[in-house]
């Protein structure tokens, strides 16, 4: 076998193996093979294929590897539990005021009171939530 063939065996199966891993080390190693594999087919010489694929290798994993990985981390937020009801469309079940009251919200039953002081809010009313304080929904009427 020749050595670009060894080389882009031991890259292709190390990029292969990054799959079951998923820390990006093995790729960047396998894409150092890659490249010692293309200075195997250009120059023939094993020392410089060796040095091609140390320095490609550590060059991608000082580089490369911090860069994807920080974006691929740092995907979309998604919000979840009580911050994906805010900004919410809920109906009030009874009268809903500053004390309290209930309303309609996500399919179940939640307390509720209004948000501002003084405010009353009429049963049938649609209202938007604008924040979760403890288990209580603070509402505001929708214009």
């Amino acid at each position: 076998m020749t050595p670009a063939l060894i080389w882009l065996i031991v890259g292709v199966g190390l990029i292969v193996a990054e799959v079951l891993s998923g820390d990006l080390v093995l790729l960047m190693l396998g894409l150092g093979a890659l490249a010692g594999a293309a200075s195997a087919t250009i120059t023939g010489n094993p020392i410089v294929d060796v040095a091609v694929f140390g320095v490609a290798s550590i060059g991608l994993l000082v580089l490369a590897r911090p860069a994807l990985k920080r974006r691929f981390l740092s995907g979309p937020s998604v919000k979840t539990n009580t911050e994906a009801l805010v900004g919410a469309h809920a109906v009030t079940l009874s009268t809903v005021d500053s004390h309290g009251g209930q309303v309609k919200l996500a399919g179940d039953v939640w307390s509720a009171r209004s948000l501002t002081e003084g405010q009353v809010i009429e049963p049938g009313t649609k209202v938007t939530v604008v924040e979760i304080s403890g288990a209580t929904a603070v509402v505001s009427a929708e214009p």
